[in-house]
Formats: structure tokens, sequence, C-alpha cells
């Protein structure tokens, strides 16, 4: 294996880039030099990192939807109605399916589609193929900063265009964008395929231009240990901080406990900015992004806005810099503008209220906090010892040894050994911890955890809790009680 933790040269950075280039048409209209410019004459409000870093020193959270139709002007009416009337801080465009898996003849046939229908045939915007100059149109139109939400693990070709186009802030990373998402990908090519991204950016950062980094917290979204999305958010900003980004999102996506959920995005700064600084790279700058409950919702509207609500109760009192917000549509799919411009209102209304307000730091806040530092630490320690000090080679050995372990993710890749259940509080417990390399003492604080659901219960701790507590949410729980309880 020639995968490294090192920081690609500038000769190899643009030779990969003259292969990147060609894969699809509009690469020709990447011209770095001149993207430069157009970057610096963004309007400072534009820029990502300027919104970020103003709500982390004021100690606010912005909140920021997910929207993303096929065609520019479209984009544009749906993204000014978001600004406008859901009251968005920030803005995403997130981009297709087709594009996500580098299918872009078939973006293209969507497009035509979608101008011939009258209505967008994609779930997103097809940047690659709509290419530089239309990516501008829509900046232009736009008066908050845009980010690029995506799901892809192969993203150079995406950065190119996006990044040129006057994009801010780039969404991903090579584990998070490929374990949740692929099948058959190996880690090591999403981490290289990363590493490029990263010295993209870099690259540009070299250059005077500030761009903003946000791997995706949530992976798989569905009752995620924040020990585990911990970890690979810290490989994934020490990976990208030895490419020379500067600026990084760190995100979580919310479990339900409100102990456990703020304890997950206090420890997730604090062990960011301990990591980074153990590894020399003080310099980089870290805020933090909460994610609204990302599985199941209650197709009930007025019950979804109370799972909405929940989160940016939990966004606010955790003082995560940033919240992404669902919609009251979540159960049915893809949201009306004016439904997602709702669930941002309800959300912007809450933490406006909660700004001012704190959560006392009490002893169970600080046993959460304890726990799951401890499981990062055994983790973090166990992949710095299987890459013998590389952080990359350690991640993919990691992932071959079930070291790391997404629960329900579709990768070959991943082991799909360990399984979370919900304790009798609702927090995330591991009902088994598959190959993690954790102590006696941290396996049987979570065993009495569930012993103690099941004792409530009167049920045995098992596989159907998992079941129960996938669900409990869209049937209006948050533990999956038995129905005799």
């Amino acid at each position: 294996m020639n995968l490294k933790n090192e920081r690609l040269s500038e000769n190899e950075f643009m030779k990969e880039r003259e292969e990147v280039l060609t894969v699809w048409p509009t690469g020709k209209e990447v011209d770095l030099k001149e993207a430069l410019v157009y970057q610096k004459q963004l309007a400072e409000e534009k820029r990502m990192v300027n919104r970020l870093l103003k709500a982390k020193k004021e100690g606010i959270t912005l909140i920021q939807p997910r929207a993303g139709v096929a065609l520019p002007e479209d984009l544009i009416e749906l993204l000014t109605f978001l600004h406008e009337e859901g009251e968005a801080d920030l803005l995403p465009t997130t981009i297709d399916s087709y594009t996500r898996q580098n299918q872009y003849k078939e973006a293209e046939n969507g497009i035509n589609e979608s101008r011939e229908l009258g209505r967008s045939m994609l779930n997103g915007f097809p940047a690659v193929n709509h290419g530089v100059e239309l990516c501008r149109k829509v900046i232009e139109a736009i008066s908050a900063p845009l980010q690029v939400r995506h799901g892809t693990p192969d993203a150079r070709l995406l950065a190119e265009i996006t990044l040129a186009g006057g994009f801010t802030d780039f969404e991903g990373g090579g584990i998070s964008y490929n374990i949740p998402y692929a099948k058959k990908v190996a880690v090591e090519e999403t981490i290289k395929n990363w590493q490029y991204v990263d010295r993209l950016i870099s690259y540009y950062y070299e250059n005077g231009v500030s761009i903003n980094r946000e791997p995706f917290g949530p992976l798989t979204g569905t009752l995620v240990p924040p020990a585990i999305s911990h970890t690979v958010a810290l490989l994934e900003a020490l990976l990208a901080a030895e490419q020379g980004v500067k600026y990084i999102s760190l995100g979580y996506g919310q479990n339900g406990n409100l102990n456990q959920d703020v304890a997950a995005v206090q420890t997730l700064k604090e062990l960011a900015e301990e990591y980074l600084k153990k590894n020399d790279y003080e310099d980089v700058e870290i805020t933090t992004v909460f994610h609204q409950w990302m599985g199941g919702f209650p197709q009930d509207e007025a019950k979804a806005y109370a799972v909405i609500s929940w989160g940016a109760t939990t966004a606010a009192l955790s003082k995560a810099t940033k919240v992404i917000v669902k919609t009251p549509h979540e159960a049915m799919g893809i949201p009306t503008k004016e439904a997602n411009a709702d669930g941002l209102k309800t959300t912007k209304q809450i933490v406006n209220m909660l700004k001012d307000q704190y959560l006392e730091q009490t002893k169970n806040l600080d046993l959460e906090k304890e726990m799951i530092k401890k499981e990062v630490y055994l983790i973090m320690d166990k992949i710095f010892e299987l890459g013998e000090g590389d952080w990359a080679l350690g991640a993919v050995r990691a992932f071959a040894s079930g070291i790391i372990d997404v629960p329900f993710a579709p990768s070959n890749y991943n082991a799909g050994n360990i399984l979370p259940a919900r304790d009798n509080n609702g927090a995330v417990r591991y009902l088994n911890t598959g190959n993690l390399p954790f102590t006696d003492e941290v396996k049987e604080f979570h065993q009495e955890k569930l012993r103690l659901r099941g004792e409530s219960e009167g049920r045995e701790v098992g596989f159907q809790m998992v079941i129960d507590d996938i669900y409990a949410i869209g049937k209006g729980m948050l533990v999956g009680r038995p129905r005799e309880y």
C-alpha cells in the first residue's frame, strides 16, 4: 500500500489536475489563476469562513437547510426563497445522485428532461455538467455563503468546478463520503481522492482565498455512537490539515438524548483541537455542526415539527456553530420550498430564544463527556499503532480489522459487527462492540446501561431493542419500548 498521510507536492498536484480536468468537457472551463481572482472579488458576506468564525466568536448558532434542484434558474429561486422567507443564515447546493457517482451522461439526460417537463427530474444540482459559468450565475444571485453538499467518493472534478464557480465551502471526506454511501469503493482510494480535494483547497488558501471544509458528521445517521462519528471526524480533520486546510467544520448527528448530544458537540471541538495541536496543526480553526435527527420522521406534520424543535433546542444548548435543519415533510420525500422554509423558521425561533441560555454542566453531562473521550482515545490510539504513526494508513487498516466500524453502513470495507441500542434514558450504547478496542471497563459501562433498560422493560437485552429503536421516533417515541411496556 503506497498511501501516506503526506502533503501532495505542487508538482504532484498539478500533474493529477491535468487528468482530473479531462474527465468531462466542463473541466476545460477551470482556470485556476482566474478562479483565484474571481474568488477574491466575492463580497465578504458571501464567504463561509467569515460567517462561521463570527458566529463562533459570538457564541450563536447559524441555520442552514438542505436544498438542490436540476436547473440554475430554479436553484436561484429556491435558495432566494429559503434565504428571504426561511431566514436561513447559510445556504447549500445539494448535488444530484448521478453526479455523486460521477455519472455525468445520466446527469445531462436529467437536465434535458427537467427542461422538457418544466420540473426538476434530478434530486440535486448537477454542477459538473453546468460548469463554472452557470455555478457563478447562482453565486452572483445569492447574498449568503453557499456550500457544496453531496455524497461523492470521488469529488475531485466537482471540487474544481464549484470552487472555481465561487462556492466557499465544500463538504465531505474520504471516509464519511465513502463508508455510508458506497458499497464497493476502497477506503484507500477515497482517501487519495480527498487528499486531492484538500490540497486544492489549500492551494486556494496559499493564494489568499479561504475555503471552509466540512466532513460529513452523521455517517449513516442511524444510532451512531458519538465515539464512532468523532473518530471519523478527527481522522478527516487530520488528513485535511496535512494537506494544508485551515478551516474545518466538524459535524455530529443528533441521537436524541440531550446530555449525550450536548456532550458530543462539546467533546468534538475539544478533541479536535487536542489532536490537531498534538499533531502540530495549531493554526487550524475548528467550528462545529449539529445535524437535526437523520432517521425516520413521523408523517404527521405537527409531530415532525416537534422532532425539528428538539434538534433546534439541542443545537442551541450545545452551542454548535451551525445546525443543519430538517423539514416537516421528511417522511414524505423531497419537501416543498414552503415546508423547507417552515423548518428553518421553527429552528430560527428556537435558537434565537436560547442563544443566551446554557445547559448546566451536571454530573450526568460530565459522565457522558468522560465516556466519549475514553472511547475515542482507545480507538485513535489503536489506529495510530496500526498505521505506524500514519493516520491515512491507520484508517485503512482500522476499517479492515474492525477497529473503526460504522453501524448499518453498506460498504464492503466496513466490518458491520457493532450494534447500537438505546439505554433507558435514550442515550445510544453498544449492544455489541465488535472489534472496537475497548477496555472491560468501557464494555461493562454499556452492558450495565442496557441491562437496566431490559430490567425496566421486562425483557432480555437483544437485537429486538435495536429494531424498536430504529423506528421509535417515527412512531412518536425516542426509546423503542415493547408494546406492553
